[in-house]
């Protein structure tokens, strides 16, 4: 169905690719959530990317996907993810499932995911990936306009949005129970700021700024 997509370079050990990847590029630059770590050890990155690019899915950078998408560099997918505070059984909606990369590092984490992708062959490419590698069973994928989040099954604890905007889409906040988090890059074209947002009582909202990142914008039907 994909015919750039798939097992190869089986001469590469992708394996001690990850463990690399997981000791030089995230845990040396502070993030020690072992829950995390173990997610990024266990998932094989290479099979979310295209085969051209499976030999660089381990390098310290943001890959494309086709369709005007990326897959996260490393180091920021275990940043958001550990800014989530995943623990095991809780409900998370991803906004933005790419190839399926970030849905299958919760689903590691042992989380119930929930993830939707507007453009339809992402949608596909993601519902494959997750097939392949064993974590569709573990994650539900849909089809349509994520800045609206996923109505019929809400609430979530937790909510990642893996694409910028200038503010967070207020369907999300209506899905998001108090003391739920939200994390997001929020900001201009060019440049954003990811944010960890939690939701207080009577509708209120604290906010953290984690790291400076470039990400591509949320794209909604409107």
């Amino acid at each position: 169905m994909f015919g750039s997509w798939g097992r190869r370079h089986r001469d590469l050990d992708y394996e001690s690719l990850r463990r690399e990847m997981v000791e030089h590029q995230i845990r040396r630059r502070g993030i020690h959530d072992e829950r995390v770590l173990a997610a990024m050890r266990e998932v094989p990155r290479h099979l979310f990317v295209p085969v051209a690019r499976q030999s660089a899915a381990y390098g310290d950078h943001a890959l494309p996907i086709g369709f005007g998408q990326t897959i996260s560099q490393p180091f920021i997918v275990a940043l958001m993810t550990t800014a989530l505070r995943p623990e095991p059984g809780l409900r998370a909606l991803e906004v933005g499932a790419g190839s399926g990369y970030q849905a299958a590092v919760l689903a590691a984490c042992g989380l119930e995911v929930f993830t939707v992708e507007r453009i339809p062959e992402l949608y596909d490419m993601a519902r494959f990936n997750l097939r392949e590698t064993g974590y569709l069973d573990r994650v539900q994928v849909a089809l349509g306009d994520g800045s609206r989040g996923f109505a019929h099954a809400a609430p979530f604890d937790r909510i990642l949005v893996a694409a910028a905007a200038h503010r967070v889409p207020a369907d999300l906040w209506d899905q998001l129970p108090v003391g739920g988090i939200l994390v997001a890059p929020v900001g201009g074209t060019f440049m954003q700021t990811i944010y960890r947002y939690t939701k207080a009582e009577e509708g209120g909202i604290e906010s953290e700024a984690l790291e400076g990142a470039r990400f591509v914008p949320l794209v909604t039907d409107e």
